[in-house]
């Protein structure tokens, strides 16, 4: 199942665009900066709020979902080629983290790597 016929699914078209982008980034990010498995997960929270984890098996927690007050990703230069999908996590997610699991035993350790995570809400103010 797509995360759009989920969200569309769970009655949640409001937030669609903005996970999809999100989405896309962060997975886009595990694909190209590690060399292992990834999974995503979806958790809708009690308060309405929908939580997106990412997880892969590289530890290191890059910017923006390093400690707080939460490192904040430079604007990425006009003619550059990429570093802006991070920065998109900073501006239109709601909230935002990340925490290193560790090296682990091997690339197929769920215990290694790291989560990386950010919600939205759909409202927007």
């Amino acid at each position: 199942m797509t995360v759009r016929s989920v969200l569309n699914s769970h009655g949640r078209p409001e937030v669609l665009d903005t996970v999809e982008l999100l989405i896309s980034e962060m997975v886009t990010n595990a694909y190209l900066h590690t060399n292992g498995p990834a999974s995503l997960r979806l958790t809708a929270l009690a308060d309405g709020r929908l939580r997106v984890g990412v997880w892969d098996s590289h530890p290191r927690i890059p910017a923006p979902f390093g400690r707080p007050p939460h490192d904040h990703v430079p604007l990425a230069p006009p003619d550059g080629d990429g570093g802006r999908g991070l920065r998109l996590v900073q501006e239109y997610a709601d909230c935002w983290g990340g925490v290193s699991l560790g090296d682990g035993d091997g690339a197929f350790d769920r215990r290694a790597g790291k989560l990386l995570w950010f919600e939205v809400s759909g409202v927007r103010g």
